[in-house]
């Protein structure tokens, strides 16, 4: 028996784990082939986007920018500078990536940190923090990374700009990569049972 999980087998734990965390009794109905690139918007690939307080402002400036290349975005909040807890919407954002309701997601807090340890709880969800150019680069050409988390008090506007696009338009280098990547889905399966 192979340790390997594909992505049609790996959607189907996603959906049973956010049946018996929802509470719903009716298990949604398994994919048998998901789309190889998660829903779009009227041709556009979606990405959703969520901050604390912290970095409310930043997320404004950066669905802005995220527009002005093309993709639709998903708000999941916060709406104001008023201080929530950012693993609420980390979370948020996390859930629609991994449900495929979104291609990929980014979170921005304070930190980061936080909010990447929080993505990276949700089945199906490589998060990475990215802090400069080379890794938000890697962190997609060698990690797949479907959220991005980012620090608001640690990066400035014209920096996070040049992150997010560095990371949107970054392919996944696959190759000698995808082992690993491969090992990283076996050891999630192995929590999920």
């Amino acid at each position: 028996m192979s340790d390997k999980i594909d992505d049609a087998e790996l959607h189907q734990i996603v959906q049973r784990v956010l049946s018996k965390v929802t509470g719903n009794s009716q298990p949604s109905q398994p994919v048998p082939n998901p789309p190889a690139q998660p829903l779009e918007a009227g041709g556009r690939k979606v990405i959703a986007i969520g901050a604390d307080h912290g970095g409310f402002e930043l997320k404004g400036i950066l669905k802005t920018e995220i527009s002005s290349l093309g993709f639709d975005v998903t708000d999941t909040g916060t709406n104001s500078k008023d201080a929530v807890d950012y693993p609420d919407f980390a979370h948020a954002v996390a859930q629609l990536v991994s449900s495929g309701k979104a291609w990929r997601g980014i979170m921005i807090d304070g930190a980061g940190i936080g909010s990447c340890i929080v993505a990276n709880k949700v089945p199906g969800v490589r998060a990475g923090m990215a802090y400069d150019l080379s890794s938000a680069n890697n962190s997609r050409e060698h990690n797949d990374t479907n959220v991005l988390t980012l620090g608001a008090g640690l990066i400035g506007v014209n920096l996070a700009k040049q992150i997010v696009k560095v990371w949107l338009t970054t392919d996944f280098g696959g190759e000698r990569h995808q082992k690993r990547i491969d090992k990283i889905k076996s050891v999630e399966k192995q929590y999920l049972k």
